[in-house]
């Protein structure tokens, strides 16, 4: 995360943000009670448990609160920095 961002729906913001990171956790419910039964790590799940592929961290504006990944905010600063030149 060393590069300027600009979000890509207040179109201002270009210095708060908030970070947020992704940690999953792998479960095993009881499927009467809900109440969780096993949790796993990323080593033990079963072919018919998929592993998370989604972002490892997301950035949210801290002006408008728009949340995306952050090469959403990279985009966009990009965009406007090339338009400039």
């Amino acid at each position: 995360m060393t590069k300027p961002l600009l979000c890509p729906t207040c179109k201002s913001n270009r210095m708060r943000f908030t970070v947020i990171e992704q940690t999953p956790r792998y479960m095993r419910l009881d499927p009467q009670s809900g109440e969780v039964v096993a949790e796993l790590s990323s080593d033990e799940l079963d072919i018919f448990h998929q592993p998370y592929k989604g972002e490892s961290y997301m950035v949210q504006c801290g002006v408008c609160g728009t949340t995306e990944p952050e090469e959403r905010f990279v985009k966009m600063a990009q965009h406007v920095q090339n338009q400039r030149s």
